[in-house]
């Protein structure tokens, strides 16, 4: 049984390693037409995974406030239920408006918070190709290609001419995960 398992993590393991085996021990293509996936190179890159792992902690603070939240407005909504029998019809309309106002705040603030965090992820995106295109430009050139297209846009690609992993390789090795191009002023 133990044979099987360090079987089964060897295999495992080379599987996981293998696109970047590949990249290394590959030779660049030589073509007019290249192909690329954009969202495999962003999201395999260190830039992005480093973003992704932000965005995701952020996202889970969101929601962990949004929960925590949601729970303060039911345990109020349901403590002026309970005082509904003690007030006017009046009285607890004009605070059942109020705190409905509240609520309604309260969720196009958190909304707009989801929003920011969206508009961030395309921020990062759009920065990520800005930083990538001088790297792509140099795979272009060093292939002899004319043109770069997105592999999703090519009705029939052909697997050879794809380098997304050599961009990755190449990102990684002169971007790592952005932190530091991203650090920089603007005029260094």
């Amino acid at each position: 049984m133990a044979r099987f398992a360090l079987s089964i993590a060897v295999i495992a393991g080379a599987l996981l390693s293998a696109p970047f085996a590949f990249a290394q021990d590959a030779v660049l293509p030589q073509s007019q037409v290249l192909t690329v996936d954009s969202d495999m190179m962003f999201s395999q890159s260190l830039f992005g995974v480093r973003v992704a792992q932000e965005l995701a902690a952020d996202e889970s603070l969101l929601l962990a406030e949004n929960r925590r939240i949601q729970a303060e407005l039911t345990a109020e909504e349901k403590a002026l239920t309970e005082k509904r029998s003690e007030m006017s019809a009046d009285a607890f309309r004009a605070v059942a408006e109020a705190f409905d106002a509240r609520v309604v705040q309260i969720r196009n603030e958190q909304d707009q918070k989801a929003a920011n965090l969206e508009a961030r992820r395309q921020r990062e995106q759009e920065a990520f190709i800005r930083v990538a295109s001088p790297i792509l430009t140099t795979l272009m050139q060093d292939a002899g290609a004319s043109v770069i297209l997105e592999r999703r846009n090519v009705l029939l690609p052909d697997p050879a001419v794809d380098i997304t992993l050599f961009a990755i390789e190449r990102l990684n090795q002169t971007l790592g995960n952005g932190l530091v191009q991203r650090d920089r002023a603007p005029d260094e």
